[in-house]
Parts: C-alpha cells; structure tokens; sequence
C-alpha cells in the first residue's frame, strides 16, 4: 500500500529529530570539558602566560621549563582528578599590550580553568584584571610588585613582595656591605623597579642610611654614563640598582669601565645566566636577593635538581624553582577542590598552608601573598654563589 502524504511527513520528521538528536549526543560525549569536575572528562587545560621571546625571554623561558616540568611529573603520575592536564603557552614576547592579549585568548578561546605567570610584574598587572573579571584564578610565580595581588580576590602569588624585598636589601647594605651612603640607579619604566626602589629606599633611610644621588633611566637604555658620572661624584659606598638583569649588567660593566669600585647590588630582576654573559667578568663582587639557591642541601631542591637537569641539562634558577612551585600549587588546590569551578579553585587556593615546595614553604596571607625568606647572592670566580638567607 502507498504511503499517505501526512504518514510520509511524520517519519520523514522522526528521522531527522532521530539524526539530530543523535548527532547532539556524538558533539556532548566528544566535547573537550575542560571546566566540568567529572571525572574523565576532557583534559584539565591551565594557561601560561609568559616572555618567551623579547627582554626578558630568560625570565619567561627558565619560569615556563619549571612549569612545563611540574605538569609532566603530574600527568605521570596519573594527572588530577581522573584526568590529564594540559598546559596552553602564550608568549606574551616581553611587551606592554601583549600580555592582555595573550589571557584574553586563553580564557575565551581556550577555556583555561586557571592561569599560571607571568614573572614581570608590569605584564602581570596587565592580565590581572582580565582574570578578575572572568572569575579565572591567576598565580604568579615571581610578580613582588605589590600592586599585582591588589588587583582583585582571584590574583594570587607564591613569592614574597617588594617591600619585604626592599627591607632586606637596604638591611643587606648597612649590616653586610657595610654601607651606609647609598646611591640609587632606577629604572622608570617598570613597576617593578620603581616599587623595589621605594621600598629600598624607605628602609634605609629608616635605618639611618643616607641616599646620596637618585638617578633614573628607561628600559632599552644602553649607555649609562651619565648616570654613573653623577653618581661617582656623589661617592657612595654602594650602589642599588633594582632593574631587570639586562640593563643591570649593562650598568656594572659601565660602572667599572668609569672606575667605580664600589659593589652595586639589585633584587631578583637580576637572576639569570645572562647576567654574566652580558656582564662578564665586571660582575665580580655584585650581589643581588632572590627565592632560593641550588647550593640548598634541602631534599625538595635536590630532587627539583636532578630532574630539571636531566630534562633541559642546566641548573634552574629560582625562576624555574618558582614556576615549577606555581604548578604545583595550582594542582594542590584542584586536587583538595574536587572540581575546576573557577570559584572552588580560588577558594582552596586561598587556604594553602604549609605547603612544601623548592622554594621553601608556602603558606598564604589574608592579601594572597606568600611570606617566604630571601637569599643573597654574590657573584664569584664567574659564578652565582650564595651568601645568606634572610627570614621575614
């Protein structure tokens, strides 16, 4: 019997419901769910924001192979909550505007639960508020401006701060340098220096130091003379330079080639390998603070040591101690979570007490700081050396 018109319509119409339907449960069952708590779901994806490329690639490359480190140990052994994470890099290239765009990508492209970076303070301040307002976690591994976790509820760091910073350097100068007429070498045109520089500046002068000469540049600059000369003049005992290690080591070989003798000392702008290869060997005797040394005999850096060497055969700095620290906080709260809801993440993150990484022990304040001590670095025979650990 032939099939009446409306009978024809109606199975017709099941078919394609049927198709539909079909097709929506293919798309829902294949979805990478990167923020559902379900266990084996998609992949946990976390971004990465950091200077790969630029000024300040030595940062964001030692920050990133930590990072890249930590997410490898933990999909090894079985990732987090049932599933592996996925680390989603943006390379922010070092430059004012380009950190914004790179977080705006990975939270509305790529669906980040969380983000990790970035060590310059300056670009850190960039994304921050981009986080704050889509509700993403964000910790930075190495940002000390203090302005970074001001920004909002859901911006975290798990290094100290400047004004901690500024306090043991200027402290650093009297007790150990023996310093107490001082001159200052800042760089305007970063947070982070001019943050360093204040608080440096407020202790010391608290202490009973004498600034000087306050001198200024801008990042890029490569000829300091004129600073220096104005400086020398002055005769400080010492000289604070909290810049980035690129133009710090332009300054030391400067300062030398004029004469000066005197020991010019910075924070941890100045930790990197090319400190040194841009320095040379007029960086005898500088010093500068920073988050750790791998001359520690602790357990935790000796097995951070042993696996960072066989991955990417150097020795990490403290920017890779902190980021591979970063992660792993990061994996901690998670895990204690039970889900990648955005709000459970910021909530666990806040309570971490105690936590034992390579770089010390992390325990959180009421502002999303981690109050950590200080090593003090010096530069001997060619090589990073440590000198002291300071508490807070």
């Amino acid at each position: 019997m032939q099939p009446t018109k409306t009978g024809y319509m109606r199975r017709i119409s099941k078919f394609y419901l049927g198709t539909v339907a079909s097709l929506l449960l293919f798309v829902g069952c294949n979805k990478n769910d990167s923020q559902s708590g379900e266990s084996g779901a998609g992949s946990i994806r976390i971004g990465e924001f950091a200077s790969l490329t630029g000024k300040e690639a030595a940062f964001g490359t030692s920050s990133h192979n930590g990072t890249a480190l930590a997410i490898e140990e933990l999909n090894a052994a079985g990732g987090l909550l049932g599933r592996r994470l996925e680390l989603l890099t943006e390379d922010d290239q070092s430059k004012k505007g380009e950190a914004a765009t790179a977080v705006k990508k990975l939270i509305s492209r790529d669906k980040v639960v969380a983000i990790l970076g970035e060590v310059a303070s300056g670009l850190s301040l960039e994304a921050a508020p981009i986080c704050q307002t889509n509700r993403i976690p964000m910790i930075s591994p190495s940002s000390t401006n203090p302005k970074v976790t001001e920004v909002g509820d859901f911006i975290f760091r798990i290094c100290f701060i400047d004004p901690f910073q500024g306090t043991v350097m200027a402290r650093f100068s009297q007790k150990t340098l023996k310093a107490n007429r001082v001159a200052t070498l800042t760089d305007v045109k970063q947070s982070y220096s001019e943050g360093l520089s204040q608080f440096f500046k407020e202790q010391f002068l608290k202490d009973g130091g004498e600034i000087v000469a306050e001198q200024k540049f801008s990042s890029g600059d490569k000829d300091f003379n004129a600073q220096l000369t104005a400086i020398n003049a002055a005769k400080p005992q010492a000289i604070f330079v909290p810049s980035y290690y690129t133009e710090a080591a332009l300054i030391v070989q400067q300062a030398r080639q004029l004469g000066i003798q005197v020991p010019l000392f910075g924070g941890d702008g100045w930790e990197a390998p090319e400190l040194l290869s841009i320095g040379g060997k007029a960086m005898e005797g500088c010093y500068y603070s920073t988050h750790y040394s791998p001359e520690s005999t602790a357990p935790a850096v000796q097995n951070f040591l042993k696996k960072y060497k066989a991955k990417y055969h150097s020795v990490p700095d403290a920017m890779a101690a902190l980021g591979y620290d970063s992660a792993m906080i990061l994996a901690d709260a998670i895990k204690r979570a039970g889900t990648t809801d955005g709000d459970k993440i910021r909530a666990a993150l806040v309570e971490t007490k105690n936590f034992e990484g390579v770089t010390g022990k992390t325990e959180l304040d009421k502002n999303r700081n981690a109050t950590k001590p200080a090593v003090i670095i010096t530069i001997k025979d060619g090589a990073f050396k440590y000198v002291e650990t300071i508490a807070p």
